[in-house]
Formats: C-alpha cells, structure tokens, sequence
C-alpha cells in the first residue's frame, strides 16, 4: 500500500512539473514552456481520449491521469501547483474592455 502511496505522490509531483509541449497549449501559444498540464481544459483532454489518442510515453500517461482526475471531478488536487504559480494560467485572451473602435 505504501508502495501506491509514493508511486500517485510522485506521478502527482512530475504533473507539477510537465508543461504541454506542442499544439494549442504548446509552447508557441503559451510561450515559454507551454501551459501547465494541470491547468488543459478536460475538453482539449478529452479530444485526445475519445478521438486521437494520448502521445505515446510517460507525457501521454501524465495526460491521461490529468483528463481522469478533471472527468473525476478531483481538479482540486490541484491547487497546490496553481497556488505555487500564482493562481490559474490564463488560457483566454483578455477581454476587450472598451468597444471604443477607434483605436
């Protein structure tokens, strides 16, 4: 049993660790790194789940735990990581704050 608990502490620390690098959470969008894998959103996850399949490799497991513990509802696991980098990665652009279109 003990054995479980330090194999799910380390697969939860390299989590921490991972940052997505390459596609729409990749380091060309989310420039330096690409996003964290914590913070993908379950949709993009689950598009790898149901339709191209994860990569293959120690990424596409952290992927795959990542997607099961969002689908879970067990995100909350988390916010330690996101508490550490100061909050959630903004995914979206900024909000327009003016229609004023004659900037």
């Amino acid at each position: 049993m003990n054995d479980l608990a330090e194999r799910m502490r380390h697969d939860l620390e390299e989590i921490g660790r991972t940052f997505m690098p390459f596609g729409k959470f990749g380091p060309a969008h989310f420039p330096p790194k690409g996003a964290p894998i914590y913070d993908i959103p379950a949709e993009y996850l689950g598009w790898f789940a149901n339709r191209a399949g994860f990569p293959k490799g120690r990424l596409g497991e952290l992927l795959r735990m990542v997607y099961q513990m969002k689908v879970d509802g067990s995100d909350v696991v988390f916010d330690p990581f996101r508490k550490k980098n100061g909050g959630r990665t903004e995914l979206r652009p900024e909000k327009r704050k003016s229609w004023d279109f004659t900037e």
